[in-house]
């Protein structure tokens, strides 16, 4: 892992936290104190990015640190404890290692031609995290801290289709975006250098 790419997972780490403290802060959806709750959360647009252009590492590692401020919300603004803290930036990282192995197996950000996948692919790899979410709240959560957590998993599955759903069609649009794409690319690496090593 080169030094453009550690930079690359940082910069969108940090905006996944952005776009995570944004949105939890703005959009609640279900607050109550002690109970755990619900809230939009952006957070995966930064995941998805870097699994588009850096891979299911990349991805996974963007996941895992983008989700560092939801996991710390949830855990101690709703009570969910350092169990939150834990579980929620796992639960991101299984998405961004998904999308990631999707993306490339479909070769989406390599071309425009195959940005129409990215819409799908992203719904795909959001599935891990769901079952792991209902699972999450309907045992580890109910176990921890009580029998009201079970009733939070279907507001929170509900919502994060929504949320991964919008973000799809984001992702189908940066992938067939060629300025943004090249943008990427030249800040990870030029394309020549990497036809080069292909060779």
């Amino acid at each position: 892992m080169d030094s453009k790419t550690v930079a690359f997972i940082g910069m969108l780490s940090a905006l996944g936290i952005a776009l995570s403290a944004i949105s939890l802060n703005v959009a609640p959806i279900l607050s109550t104190v002690g109970q755990g709750g619900a809230a939009l959360d952006l957070s995966h647009i930064a995941t998805f990015i870097a699994a588009i252009f850096g891979g299911p590492i990349v991805g996974a590692m963007v996941g895992l640190l983008g989700g560092l401020y939801s996991g710390s919300y949830f855990g101690f603004v709703y009570g969910q404890g350092l169990v939150a803290l834990v579980g929620v930036p796992l639960g991101k990282a299984m998405t961004g290692l998904t999308a990631g192995i999707l993306y490339k197996k479909l070769k989406i950000g390599n071309g425009s031609q195959h940005s129409y996948l990215a819409v799908p692919a992203t719904l795909l790899s959001y599935i891990p995290e769901s079952i792991y979410t209902v699972l999450y709240f309907l045992y580890i959560m109910t176990a921890l801290i009580g029998p009201g957590m079970a009733a939070l998993a279907p507001v929170v599955a509900a919502k994060a289709w929504v949320e991964i759903t919008v973000m799809s069609i984001l992702m189908g649009a940066l992938a067939g975006n060629t300025g943004f794409r090249e943008f990427v690319n030249r800040f990870l690496r030029t394309q020549k250098a990497d036809k080069s090593t292909d060779n």
